[in-house]
């Protein structure tokens, strides 16, 4: 055989070896766990119904999947959005994740995953070697979905905030989509910012898991605070109306953040220590410290964040949360399609409204933890016009 026929048969193997990895990858890494949801009354269904729900973290554009089709991997797509009812999905850019990632400990220099992906989903050859870049392709994917279905609403702004809420009134199939990204690691270069603004961000988690050169994370080797560089993206971010997320933050970077911040940050996904007691999760000091300076925290679906796997452990950590610091800082932060396995998809979240009456919470705590108060403190912090 020449080596022409060689490196021929070698290009179609790799290529079929990519495609094949390219479907099959996803419906590993975020499964749906097969249990029981609780039976959805008609009173859950009706408060659920009648509710604006808000879901603080996804990470579907990671993924490749064609969003604006109904499918049966991952969780989250516009026809499930539409039929749990979800009114405003937050989508989370990510950018690099080491194959060392741990809760405990991740080494920054170990390979980078985000890498193998983009080049098994055939992402532009720019990506491979910026963050930035990566950055941009995944707000151009929502951009492209926005495009493409009239019923969705980018934010920008609280004037597209408002605009949300009054078509929604009247069309429950309207969806309000908000850009963040997970580590600011991905402003590699100084005009980074200007440009990911540009694109839609609109909130962006200083850590992920490693630290960098803005902040500590939870998960990395030193876990300091904010950096000179994070203090000054700090202020930047609030000049602008950029949100800051301390979700991965490490105990000191959420202690610095609050000591300097003049508007509330949120933790857009996460658990809380007093039910599931890990370093990735929030103590009660914590807890208590975001909701005085009027922040929410997004609790949650997956097991790390609230040691178990059905609709009633999220409804636990909730009830939790809501117990320490009251109904009105409490958000729903899913980590849909973030490498994850949870009890329910977007399409089942009614059974999470039950799942909440079932932990004794009141109608009207419902409401603002579904959506409520997602919507204030977003009104507060995206700025007037965008």
């Amino acid at each position: 055989m020449s080596w022409t026929r060689v490196i021929s048969a070698t290009v179609v193997l790799l290529a079929a070896a990519l495609w094949i990895a390219s479907c099959n990858v996803e419906r590993l890494a975020n499964p749906v766990v097969q249990a029981p949801l609780p039976r959805v009354s008609s009173h859950a269904a009706e408060l659920h119904r009648s509710s604006f729900v808000v879901d603080l973290h996804a990470d579907s554009l990671l993924w490749g999947r064609d969003l604006g089709a109904r499918s049966a991997i991952g969780h989250v797509d516009l026809p499930r959005l539409r039929e749990g009812n979800v009114g405003l999905q937050v989508f989370t850019i990510v950018t690099r994740f080491p194959s060392s990632a741990s809760i405990e400990r991740t080494d920054p220099r170990w390979p980078d995953l985000i890498t193998l992906l983009a080049l098994t989903h055939g992402w532009p050859w720019k990506t491979l070697g910026s963050l930035e870049e990566r950055a941009l392709y995944q707000a151009d994917e929502l951009h492209r979905l926005v495009r493409q279905d009239a019923r969705l609403i980018l934010l920008r702004s609280r004037r597209d905030l408002d605009r949300l809420i009054a078509e929604r009134a009247e069309d429950p199939g309207v969806i309000g989509v908000l850009l963040g990204i997970e580590g600011a690691h991905a402003l590699d270069r100084r005009s980074a910012l200007d440009d990911l603004y540009a694109a839609g961000v609109r909130l962006i988690g200083l850590a992920h898991f490693f630290d960098n050169d803005f902040a500590g994370s939870a998960h990395g080797i030193d876990k300091g605070g904010l950096t000179d560089r994070g203090r000054e993206l700090v202020s930047e971010m609030e000049r602008r109306g950029i949100i800051v997320d301390l979700a991965h933050s490490s105990e000191a970077t959420i202690r610095d953040v609050l000591a300097i911040a003049r508007k509330p940050p949120i933790v857009s996904h996460t658990g809380v220590k007093g039910t599931c007691n890990n370093s990735r999760n929030l103590s009660d000091e914590q807890l208590r410290a975001i909701a005085a300076s009027g922040g929410v925290v997004g609790i949650g679906f997956w097991k790390t964040a609230v040691c178990g796997t059905t609709a009633a452990d999220v409804a636990r950590a909730v009830r939790y949360a809501v117990d320490r610091v009251g109904d009105r800082h409490v958000a729903l932060g899913s980590d849909f399609d973030g490498g994850v396995a949870t009890p329910l998809d977007a399409s089942q979240l009614g059974s999470l409204t039950q799942a909440l009456l079932d932990a004794g919470l009141s109608d009207d705590s419902i409401r603002l933890i579904l959506g409520a108060n997602a919507l204030r403190v977003l009104r507060e912090l995206l700025p007037g016009e965008g």
